[in-house]
């Protein structure tokens, strides 16, 4: 008998199936391709960092937003938003480029190119999500092993930066811009005051203000993530008794520039520990309206803190320090000897190479999203992103038995997009896997930073910018002044 369906005529519609399996539904035949659309499109960044990341955090939820079969599931969305903030350039019609690139190899039809559909994707991701995979990110860099710095002991480096994003009224609402910038010719800023492993990189925490929010604010919002036992290093910035009494009784020492208070000398100090290194004694401050903190957390502070003041002396050419004081909790002159801790603060220039990773290698410096609730998202994505790779670059440097401040962030950032599409292979066996792999650390690291201890780092600009008018009024009442080039030398 053949393979056939036989109907009726009497009854139209009814199939009579013969000897054959059952027909596939249009519905399971979209759902097919569609899952080989989405296959390795969104994911090729997961493949490498899809470890590092909790999966059940990713999985589609019960109800609600992020619960239907779709394109832009949870999970697609995220590794899709992770890749944008790494590609170079970062713009979300780059994510739906390469789902049309896919589709194109994989001859199936090309999707539209808007990106309606994905950004009403990125706008359904919770935030409180993202900030437990940030915090999970960290945890599991703070995992590495021990250097044996400062007896083992874990130093927190925190300093502040500034980023900008469109000037859009509700970007504008929460960050305003700078005062001294006419309206409509200026760009809403935010100020981040964040906290790092000096020894990892590892991005801890961080809290964001506008400009009327000063760092130490924005940094006691973060004492949470202090463990007792850690070091606080951070600049004059941060030199403030308040901070000092309190972290020192949650059981954590601080390492800070002197500020706002002259230097003592050998003739009123309390004693002398060694050459330029002194205990002193500081006295509480007199309250004041102005203080950020109130009369009676003021009167629970210590009358006096016993300090430790060490000058250090700054003879290298081009620096524009000769000197400053070191003042620390660190007592123990024998157990914490003085030229340990100078070398130490010299570490702490580190943090603002974090920074340079973050705004300037990631892009992070002027972000694209228009709405507060967006801005927060993006910074989150951009620091979760910036975590991975530093973890990448340890499992790097331990493979090539190098020194993870040996390789270079930047290099790890550009191997990584040429070996993601690579990756993105549909058939791919674990072995070819695993040499691809290790074709990426190897590209990491073998090209190793130039360690130039002393260079000068001027903070100059030699590139002259063009010679563009600056938007001195909002852009509809903006009159053009001329081209020079319009004028032109006349022959002899």
């Amino acid at each position: 008998m053949k393979n056939t369906t036989y109907t009726t005529p009497m009854l139209p519609g009814f199939r009579l199936q013969i000897r054959r399996r059952k027909p596939r539904a249009a519905q399971r035949k979209f759902a097919e391709k569609l899952a080989l659309l989405k296959q390795k499109s969104f994911k090729q960044i997961g493949e490498v960092f899809e470890k590092f990341i909790p999966r059940a955090l990713l999985k589609k939820e019960a109800s609600g937003a992020m619960s239907r079969r779709r394109l832009f599931s949870k999970e697609n969305t995220f590794w899709a938003f992770f890749s944008q903030v790494l590609d170079a350039d970062g713009g979300c019609v780059e994510v739906i480029r390469k789902l049309q690139s896919y589709a194109s190899l994989k001859g199936l039809k090309v999707p539209s190119s808007s990106t309606a559909s994905y950004c009403t994707a990125r706008k359904k991701l919770q935030e409180q999500m993202l900030s437990v995979i940030l915090a999970h990110t960290a945890d599991r860099l703070e995992l590495m092993p021990e250097t044996g710095m400062l007896n083992n002991r874990r130093v927190i480096v925190v300093d502040g930066t500034g980023i900008s994003m469109p000037d859009t009224p509700e970007n504008q609402a929460v960050w305003p811009q700078l005062s001294s910038q006419k309206p409509g010719c200026g760009f809403p800023t935010a100020r981040i005051c964040a906290c790092f492993s000096l020894e990892s990189g590892a991005l801890l925490s961080y809290a964001i203000g506008n400009k009327k929010n000063n760092e130490l604010p924005l940094f006691r919002q973060q004492w949470h993530i202090f463990k007792r036992g850690d070091i606080f290093l951070g600049d004059k910035g941060f030199c403030s008794y308040y901070d000092t009494a309190k972290l020192e009784k949650r059981g954590v020492d601080s390492v800070i520039t002197l500020a706002r208070r002259p230097p003592f000398n050998a003739g009123n100090c309390h004693k002398i520990l060694g050459p330029d290194d002194l205990l002193i004694k500081w006295e509480r401050p007199v309250y004041t309206s102005k203080m950020a903190y109130s009369k009676d957390e003021w009167a629970s502070l210590p009358k006096e803190l016993v300090l430790r003041q060490i000058k250090v002396s700054v003879d290298i050419p081009g620096f524009r320090t000769q000197g400053f004081y070191i003042i620390t909790t660190l007592l123990d002159a024998a157990q914490y000897p003085a030229a340990e801790l100078a070398e130490l603060y010299f570490k702490r220039w580190d943090v603002e190479l974090f920074f340079r990773d973050i705004k300037t290698t990631m892009g992070m410096d002027i972000l694209r999203c228009k709405t507060p609730e967006m801005i927060l998202k993006e910074i989150l994505m951009h620091f979760i992103a910036y975590n991975c790779i530093r973890r990448l670059m340890y499992e790097a440097a331990e493979e090539a038995d190098l020194e993870v401040r040996l390789v270079s962030f930047k290099g790890s950032v550009q191997a990584l997009r040429n070996w993601g599409p690579h990756l993105n292979q549909a058939k791919i066996s674990i072995a070819e896997r695993f040499r691809l792999v290790s074709d990426l650390y190897d590209a990491m690291t073998n090209t190793p930073i130039r360690q130039r201890p002393g260079r000068s780092e001027p903070r100059c600009i030699k590139r002259r910018p063009k010679s563009y008018q600056l938007l001195t009024a909002p852009r509809h009442e903006m009159k053009e002044t001329p081209h020079r080039s319009k004028y032109h030398a006349t022959n002899p």
